[in-house]
């Protein structure tokens, strides 16, 4: 009866992990090629449906290729998306709705969309934690509340984010700290077709 009862725990756990991996392996991936090395994102368009698909567009259109990480604070993020190796503003679509109320947090290697101080003005900047920053969550649906939209995470090339996070920086374009001394360049994005 012990051995009935073990037998069956053994494959309830083996059943639930199999549906993991079915999710899993049902959420979009994201290579993300970087003069640094290759960081692969898995998204999450069960928690962040508006987030993920501004984000898969953006990647699709290869509007991301050529952009830089130009802003980088040690322990903290990696910030890219927005600005070319001359650091011109890239074209931009309509913003979209804060999703940071989906239960996800920014922590370490999740990649979250950057904004202004307004809550709703995501549109194609995004950053990687590089820490556990629950500053970022959202804890209200107010103006100082709202947070950062969590719509994925590194699940390859933590390595690397980690290398662009110790980078040296400085002034850059119109930014007067925090970008990196040498580009670090995004070469090209590519959603993973499986």
């Amino acid at each position: 009866m012990k051995l009935k009862k073990l037998l069956i725990g053994i494959a309830a756990i083996a059943l639930t992990f199999q549906i993991q991996l079915a999710h899993a392996a049902g959420n979009p991936k994201v290579k993300m090629e970087t003069t640094k090395g290759t960081i692969v994102l898995e998204l999450y368009p069960d928690k962040a449906p508006t987030t993920v698909a501004n984000f898969l567009s953006y990647v699709n259109a290869g509007a991301y290729d050529g952009t830089i990480f130009h802003r980088v604070i040690k322990g903290f993020m990696n910030q890219g998306g927005g600005f070319t190796v001359d650091y011109k503003k890239v074209e931009t679509k309509t913003p979209i709705k804060n999703e940071a109320d989906n239960g996800l947090k920014n922590l370490n290697f999740t990649i979250a969309m950057a904004r202004t101080n307004a809550p709703h003005s995501a549109t194609n900047q995004f950053f990687i934690n590089t820490s556990d920053n629950y500053s970022l969550d959202h804890t209200s649906k107010s103006t100082r509340g709202w947070g950062y939209t969590v719509f994925g995470k590194v699940i390859e090339g933590e390595n690397i984010v980690g290398a662009i996070s110790r980078v040296r920086t400085g002034p850059g374009g119109p930014f007067s700290s925090d970008a990196p001394r040498t580009p670090i360049i995004i070469k090209k994005m590519t959603e993973i077709k499986e």
